[in-house]
């Protein structure tokens, strides 16, 4: 039975408080009336998350938790107090990220990257925003041109980091970027480049995706994205004004404006053109 993690579990027995369950080395964990249904009998399997209550006793809740043992997510703070902040994981308990484990002093009503992992000295569940304590700079187990699944979890100078696959330091490039991303973001991404210190550079499209995209049409983009994914033109605007804001003809705006149509990119609204997100 792994603490922090969903066990697939055995009814075993019931008691007044609810039903006791059993891994297959004949561990025991109570699953509590509230979490009972009236489905469950003895001898079935049940998934369930196993954590440990205020008082260290394991207990289980078939809640789905918003992060598991050695995972990252993008939690809220409910409350702070002289222990650290207390997150938001999606059951009764909340986590703790204790003072030591905090990047930057933590605020009720925010969200923050963290990372569950289970305390050596206490034995108990935590929370840490050391982000890159727990990313992995060797053995890289990605390939240039992969599909990965990134966490977007620090904004810099030099464009998002990014959680690759749940294990690896990744960056995707301001240059690199041509649609709203925000911290907390889980996006699909692409391998760039493994660098020679175990980074990995990340695009937001396919590999060479952005070549079949002409100039023109990337200018049209990039201004769609610098209006927060809204442009205030569409194929009807006046010359004048599609010059003024884009320097471009009508006649350019409105090839372009098809090309993104057609690769899915943009709608084409009454009132404008709009991302697709």
């Amino acid at each position: 039975m792994e603490i922090g993690k969903t066990n697939t579990l055995k009814a075993a027995r019931t008691t007044d408080n609810g039903c006791y369950l059993m891994d297959e080395a004949g561990n025991e964990v109570l699953l509590p009336n509230a979490y009972v249904s009236e489905n469950l009998k003895l001898g079935d399997d049940i998934d369930v998350f196993v954590y440990k209550d205020n008082d260290q006793r394991p207990v289980a809740t078939t809640l789905k938790p918003k992060v598991e043992l050695e995972q990252f997510a993008f939690l809220e703070v409910m409350d702070v107090n002289n222990a650290g902040a207390f997150m938001d994981m999606g059951v009764v308990k909340q986590l703790l990220v204790p003072y030591a484990e905090q990047t930057e002093k933590m605020e009720v009503g925010k969200k923050y990257v963290v990372f569950l992992l289970l305390d050596e000295e206490t034995d108990r569940l935590i929370g840490s925003t050391k982000i890159k304590d727990f990313l992995f700079f060797d053995e890289i187990e990605v390939e240039e041109g992969e599909a990965v699944t990134i966490l977007c979890y620090r904004s810099t100078d030099l464009g998002m980091s990014v959680i690759v696959n749940n294990m690896f330091q990744g960056l995707v490039f301001k240059t690199d970027i041509h649609k709203k991303v925000s911290i907390g973001d889980e996006l699909k991404g692409y391998v760039k480049k493994i660098r020679n210190d175990g980074k990995i550079d990340i695009l937001l499209e396919p590999m060479g995706y952005r070549n079949v995209i002409d100039s023109v049409s990337q200018q049209v983009l990039d201004a769609i994205n610098k209006s927060d994914g809204f442009l205030k033109l569409t194929d009807k605007s006046d010359p004048n004004e599609i010059r003024r804001e884009l320097g471009l003809s009508k006649k350019a705006f409105k090839k372009a404006l098809g090309n993104l149509y057609k690769q899915k990119r943009v709608l084409l609204e009454k009132e404008g053109t709009r991302l697709v997100k």
